[in-house]
């Protein structure tokens, strides 16, 4: 009976053994892909938001005040 425990105990100490191996590859594969991702988005930040794209924008109401028209807002005696 005693042989029984034993191999019992040697098979909890592989199981827990696999459980850690098995718990670090996980995790460097969820560390590769949040890397993988992660320079994704920095390379689609810089090529879309890089080098001043944004002055080439074309506002159609820039200079104009769309929420206050004085036409509208004058006070009337």
């Amino acid at each position: 009976m005693t042989s029984f425990w034993l191999f019992l105990s040697d098979l909890f100490n592989w199981s827990f053994g696999f459980y850690d191996f098995a718990g670090n590859v996980l995790n460097w594969i969820l560390f590769i892909v949040a890397s993988t991702l992660f320079c994704y988005w920095c390379y689609v930040l810089v090529t879309t938001l890089g080098n001043n794209k944004d002055k080439e924008y074309y506002s159609p109401t820039e200079g104009k005040f769309p929420y206050y028209n004085p036409e509208l807002h004058t006070k009337e005696d």
